[in-house]
């Protein structure tokens, strides 16, 4: 823990040089360099969190990210970034490129973006790394899991978009429409959960499409929209059979038969005041290993607030609702997964969240949040609490303290 603050007091250090040389130039083109890197330490009572040794205290969260943009001209803007995290045992520093996309706008009511692009889904998840942007050090975990980062973040392919003004200032409409190949880490949250039960991915990746739809209504400072995204995600590895385990390791390929997002929101400013809401629903239902199959049925949702009470410093809140029901059409996963009824804590976590950020100078901020969770949502898909942090088994409720510091240039 200490390394981490030394390196984050560091790294503000050098932030505010970074922050006055942000561009250079190429054969007469600009190019503009942004970063971002941030440190966090969590402590909880109750359970370990987010693959973590938490009840000891861990600083184990750290991101970074570095993207380079270029406006080539009036109409076409081109543009990377990488990023690395190591969140406990997820990560673990391995660098990926995060977005690289080639953008093109016609019009105002059409463009088109190409390359590895970030995917809009709900109000976040293609701004969820800007932590500086948010007032939260974590998003509410139901519907942005920081575990599943890779699970959502982009897709290889291509997307329409646009602004459509609406007639008798009935507001605008922006919409995104997209097309390509989702591929997750190996080292995220997903494939992390089942090697405790001796499946070993390789890859896991498959085609998606979806589109979003966004309403800047009349009412001033007020959006609502609605997101969708299909999915077929093929996973390929090596497992223990349930029914042969002196066979050792046997190779597998599987396919989910159905996977599908549905997700609403809605966002409302006034002044410095800030209130949000979405509900996300996830259904898939995956051949999970010869002889089993598994269908998995979330619903989240959460209600935030937050508060600019000066020029530096905002607080907020929120509540977390996340139920997952999983059922088995295999003998061998029933009793483990057990009863579906949400109210049993392997089947919900419930987040209730107070948070202060406080920006330090232009380039750097802390903050500082308690979470307040009932339940730990396992079974046979993660949502934060895993076996192998926490052999013993699972209490039924969790308090975590985060503190999170970073910066931006």
């Amino acid at each position: 823990m200490r390394r981490g603050i030394v390196r984050l007091a560091l790294l503000c250090l050098w932030a505010g040089r970074l922050g006055q040389a942000q561009e250079f130039k190429i054969c007469d083109r600009t190019v503009q360099v942004h970063g971002f890197a941030s440190q966090g330490f969590v402590y909880t009572s109750g359970n370990n969190w987010l693959t973590m040794n938490s009840n000891a205290g861990s600083g184990a969260m750290t991101d970074m990210g570095l993207s380079l943009t270029s406006q080539l001209s009036d109409k076409l803007r081109v543009g990377g970034q990488v990023y690395d995290r190591n969140l406990g045992e997820l990560g673990q520093w391995h660098p990926s490129l995060d977005w690289a996309v080639a953008d093109y706008r016609f019009k105002n009511w059409l463009g088109v973006r190409g390359g590895k692009v970030k995917t809009t889904l709900g109000l976040y998840n293609d701004s969820q790394d800007l932590s500086f942007a948010h007032v939260f050090a974590l998003l509410p975990q139901g519907t942005y899991p920081t575990d599943l980062r890779d699970a959502t973040i982009a897709h290889t392919g291509g997307d329409l978009y646009g602004n459509i003004p609406l007639q008798h200032e009935a507001g605008e409409i922006a919409y995104t429409a997209y097309a390509g190949r989702r591929s997750d880490s190996i080292y995220s949250g997903y494939p992390y959960l089942l090697q405790d039960w001796q499946v070993f991915f390789r890859s896991f990746q498959g085609w998606q499409y979806g589109g979003d739809l966004r309403w800047t209504t009349p009412v001033n400072g007020l959006t609502i929209g609605a997101s969708r995204m299909n999915q077929s995600i093929t996973g390929k590895g090596t497992f223990v059979s349930l029914f042969d385990p002196g066979a050792g390791l046997v190779p597998f390929e599987r396919t989910t038969k159905a996977y599908r997002t549905n997700m609403f929101y809605g966002e409302y400013m006034v002044r410095r005041l800030r209130i949000d809401a979405e509900y996300r629903r996830d259904f898939f239902d995956i051949p999970y290993v010869p002889g089993v199959e598994l269908q998995t049925n979330i619903h989240a949702w959460y209600i935030a607030g937050s508060y600019r009470i000066g020029k530096r410093v905002q607080v907020g809140s929120y509540y977390s609702h996340y139920v997952t029901q999983n059922t088995s059409g295999g003998a061998a996963l029933a009793p483990i997964i057990g009863s579906t009824d949400p109210s049993q804590p392997w089947n919900h976590v419930y987040d209730k969240v107070i948070s202060g950020h406080v920006d330090l100078n232009r380039f750097c901020y802390v903050k500082v949040e308690g979470h307040f969770m009932n339940g730990y949502g396992w079974a046979t898909y993660p949502n934060g609490f895993y076996l192998q942090q926490n052999p013993q088994g699972f209490q039924t409720n969790t308090n975590a303290l985060v503190v999170k510091t970073g910066f931006h240039f």
